[in-house]
């Protein structure tokens, strides 16, 4: 039979599935299902979405022989001798098997009143014929609807108990993965076709499996399924998904044979990690070839990540409530396996980061699996408590404090992109904790221009705890109010470093004092019940610098005291006061209003415009740093800040213009893992041993004692009992008496106040102010005095009791589990979504179609787990898909292209960059995933 011939029969039994109610189990019929199609695009373009809507809605008991009947056949070509043989046992049937269950699959999830159903028919125990009572009956497949007469009729005994039906599916698909001949190369001394062997050198194995595409094909085809089985997450709410859990997943997770946890763990570990992502050796070689292992490298490390995240419910079915591949995972202690991760991971993150800076644009690949892989590091960072002190106490904590900064800074204003940032936050602060981390800081940071545009900073000259503040800075000054929810764990990075940050340059001790004055003005205080909480977080962090580093602290102490207005402000803060404040602030606006938007017709009353307090100005490609001296820290006087727009004001300002998907999901956003309030190390000493400090277990925390920051939750008016419950306990009194020492000093009058007051220092940017010209020198020999007064009594009496040094931890809830789940299921869903066409140019660029590529298992069906939302702009064609009028144009390209001998055209070329981020529920309940081209 030719391949159109078998097409048109496979399309036909396609729409008698529909059509014809009962069919039976044995009919010849099902064959069809795993003999004809020819390849995977046959099996999702011709059974189509509607066709498997309308059967599922109109012959549900179709649905379920089909199941049966492939699984079945899948589990007993697993068992055949010869499998994989052309005649006896042929590989194509199991994998149209395997295909037809990944599409069929999520349109019986997505539906909601099939839930019992699939409970049952999927999860409950099943008694079936024997093998010999369906040898001897010639079955195609045991259906397992047995008439109870049947065994009354003295045939018990041709009857056995049977797994229920996932699990005899996942235990297939497990064994598939070592499959001799199938997925693994055969090996002289198995004594089985099914052999538990690492696939790749790396940890827990010294020595890589011989493999080719074929095996790899076939890879990824069983780990799509595994994905797909697993998938039944998309369609839960975010807010039951963690309590509720998925059952698929439960039981491989708590999985209790160690040698299948343990192969299966190393090689989706061992594959992801090293991957090779710079193995393309001219410039654009990836546009017209495609790395065999990319789609493995991608399905592998999806897997890994559903298995590592997942916490296992309390209190269900199985018999322990440990997930065995988090565990094993944390049990990793050889240095040479935590250097084969770091180096790993390292490779994958840093290379988007070498695309942006190379001279040929677009002429580096830049990896796809990036944002996993951040997820990755964020996992082990957390189960592994001796992987954290390994990154944390040597130089690469530094590199991947430049990656996080990297890819959030990179993308703070990207939609798509909101997840990728917030863990980029969470990784930060969750290597913060440890106290090193804090220390490791002060090293000098050499190769800033190196770096690429986005994170560069032009004339820096200072430390990585310089580097790192001031890019905190620019992430809350510049992300236009999107980053909100993630305020508070950016603070506490900053207070976990505090006690031990040295040196600290005059430009990131103007930022912390810039975003001081912005975070007490009262339009930021006053503007709901929980924006004090970022005050005093601030002033915590400020304080434990100056009483635990006072002596090699000199510029921040003079930050303090130029900023000493507003500092004062604070004590003698009133309700009545404050609004008046606000009211003159307002006034001003109005009446500058016209002349700003002459200047500057862009400008919008956003939190960007904090970032006026030292870039006002033309913005150059490089962030400046300001080391220029004198420039901004705040006036004593204040007067440059008071018409700053707050944290408060922008993040209005950016809910009123955003999209309405995005807008109706501002309230799950905030559900990321809550702030606990500052441990002391004797605290967090005291801890149970063996308490993870990141533990998934127990997440319901009390909310009684992490921090109350909430954001914005509607109307607010404060009242004077609100503010008495707050203001009182700000930790002003150590940077009160510094700078009522300071204040003292013979050097600290006429030509610094005379400077400080100038009228017209908030109208020019830093670069254009009057410089301070004969005061420069003074000012230099107040800053070289400033150590010499730790000894004055006041100052020395604080130095010599300073508060205690704490830690700022985080902790998991079933919400933020949801945000985070969501997130990764938000990737896999992505990754999916593109479909390379399987003809014309594209089957010229992909060989014969033995690398596997996306199918779109999930398109178009209805996810709950998030919202896909795709933009207007349709996907233009391209070298590797080129349509219509350009088809042979690319075809004659892509000939001359080969003709380059660039070792061969593999695979499938990604149509299209994928972006995504979770964006929280909608109003619908969901939550929202943009998806578009980039």
């Amino acid at each position: 039979m030719g391949a159109s011939e078998s097409k048109l029969v496979f399309k036909q039994g396609i729409f008698r599935l529909s059509e014809e109610r009962n069919i039976p189990a044995n009919d010849p019929y099902w064959t069809g299902f795993w003999e004809l199609p020819e390849s995977v695009e046959d099996v999702f373009s011709l059974f189509s979405h509607s066709d498997i809507r309308r059967t599922r809605d109109s012959a549900l008991e179709n649905i379920e022989t089909l199941i049966l009947a492939v699984t079945s056949r899948l589990n007993v070509l697993k068992n055949h001798p010869s499998f994989p043989d052309p005649d006896l046992a042929p590989e194509r049937d199991a994998l149209n098997c395997i295909r037809v269950l990944t599409r069929l699959l999520p349109y019986v999830y997505e539906a909601d009143p099939l839930a019992e159903w699939e409970e049952r028919f999927f999860w409950g125990m099943r008694r079936r014929r024997t093998r010999a009572a369906q040898v001897a009956g010639e079955l195609l497949f045991d259906d397992n609807r047995r008439d109870e007469t049947e065994e009354i009729d003295g045939q018990e005994q041709d009857f056995e108990e049977a797994k229920p039906l996932a699990e005899e599916l996942i235990d297939t698909l497990i064994d598939l993965l070592f499959y001799a001949g199938f997925t693994i190369p055969h090996l002289p001394d198995a004594k089985s076709k099914v052999t538990y062997a690492i696939w790749q050198s790396g940890v827990g194995c010294k020595t890589s499996l011989p493999t080719n595409k074929e095996l790899e094909g076939n890879r990824c085809e069983v780990l799509r399924l595994l994905l797909t089985l697993t998938s039944k997450a998309m369609y839960l709410p975010s807010t039951s998904l963690p309590v509720q859990g998925v059952r698929a997943i439960t039981y491989i997770a708590t999985c209790p044979d160690k040698q299948i946890v343990l192969s299966v763990l190393c090689s989706l570990v061992n594959t992801t990690i090293k991957s090779n992502t710079t193995s393309w050796r001219l410039p654009y070689d990836h546009v017209v070839r495609r790395d065999s292992k990319q789609t493995l490298v991608i399905y592998s490390l999806q897997f890994l990540l559903v298995l590592l995240l997942y916490p296992v419910p309390e209190g269900g079915n199985s018999p322990t409530s440990k997930n065995f591949y988090r565990h094993y995972l944390g049990r990793l202690h050889r240095p040479e396996d935590f250097q084969f991760l770091a180096d790993g991971m390292t490779r994958v993150l840093s290379q988007p980061m070498q695309a942006t800076t190379s001279y040929l644009p677009g002429s580096q690949k830049s990896v796809k699996w990036a944002p996993e892989m951040i997820m990755l590091f964020w996992e082990v960072l957390q189960c592994n408590k001796r992987f954290r002190p390994f990154i944390i106490e040597s130089n690469r904590a530094h590199d991947f404090v430049v990656l996080m900064l990297f890819y959030a800074i990179e993308h703070k204003t990207d939609p798509t992109k909101q997840g990728i940032v917030r863990m980029c936050v969470f990784v930060l602060q969750t290597m913060s904790v440890e106290s090193p981390f804090g220390n490791n800081l002060n090293k000098k940071f050499e190769g800033q221009e190196t770096l690429p545009p986005s994170i560069r900073l032009s004339n820096f000259r200072g430390t990585y705890a310089d580097f790192l503040i001031i890019s905190i800075h620019t992430l809350i000054t510049t992300s236009k109010g999107k980053l909100e929810a993630i305020y508070p764990a950016l603070l506490a990075i900053i207070n976990n470093m505090a006690a031990y940050v040295q040196n600290l340059s005059l430009a990131a001790s103007s930022r912390l004092l810039s975003l001081l004055t912005s975070m007490s003005s009262p339009s930021f205080v006053l503007a709901n019940e929980s924006n004090h909480t970022l005050l005093q977080a601030l002033l915590e962090a400020i304080t434990t610098m100056i009483e635990h580093q006072y002596a090699s602290n000199s510029n921040l102490i003079y930050a303090v005291w130029r900023s000493r207005k507003r500092i004062e402000a604070l004590r003698a803060f009133t309700l009545e006061g404050g609004q008046a404040e606000i009211e003159r602030a307002a006034q001003r606006r109005k009446e500058n209003a016209p002349s700003d938007m002459s200047n500057n017709p862009s400008r919008s009353s956003t939190m960007v415009d904090m970032a006026t307090h030292t870039h006002n100005g033309p913005m150059s490609p490089t962030r400046d740093t300001g080391v220029d001296g004198t420039f901004a820290i705040g006036d004593s006087d204040d007067s440059e800040h008071e018409d700053a727009p707050t944290p408060s004001q922008s993040t209005h300002s950016m809910r009123t213009s955003r999209t309405p998907s995005i807008a109706s999901s501002s309230a799950f956003d905030d559900h990321v893992p809550i702030q606990l309030s500052g441990m002391s190390e004797k605290a967090r000493g005291k801890m149970p041993a063996g308490a993870s400090t990141f533990s998934r277990q127990n997440s319901t925390t009390s909310l009684s004692a992490s921090s109350n920051y909430t954001g914005h939750r509607g109307s607010f008016t404060p009242t004077t009992e609100w503010l008495e419950t707050w203001l009182p306990d700000l930790p002003l009194h150590t940077l009160l008496t510094v700078i009522k020492v300071l204040s003292t000093h013979p050097l600290a009058s006429t030509n610094l106040n005379s400077s400080s007051g100038s009228s017209n220092s908030h109208s020019n940017p830093p670069s254009r102010r009057p410089s301070l010209g004969s005061d420069e020198t003074t000012i230099t020999d107040f800053r070289a005095q400033i150590p010499a007064t730790a000894n004055h009594p006041a100052i020395s009496a604080i130095l010599a009791s300073p508060s205690p040094i704490r830690v700022h931890l985080f902790e998991w809830s079933p919400l933020s589990l949801g945000w985070y789940m969501s997130v990764l299921w938000s990737l896999i869903f992505t990754a999916e979504m593109t479909i390379a066409p399987a003809s014309s140019t594209a089957a010229t660029l992909t060989g014969a179609g033995s690398v596997a590529a996306p199918v779109g298992v999930w398109n178009g069906t209805n996810v709950k787990l998030f919202q896909v939302a795709t933009e207007g702009r349709r996907e233009g064609p391209s070298l590797s898909q080129p349509r219509g009028a350009v088809d042979a144009v690319g075809s004659r390209l892509v000939q001359g292209v080969q003709g380059l001998n660039l070792g061969g055209l593999v695979g499938r070329v990604g149509a299209a960059g994928r972006s995504v981020s979770y964006q929280g529920s909608t109003g619908n309940g969901h939550q929202g995933v943009r998806t578009r081209e980039v």
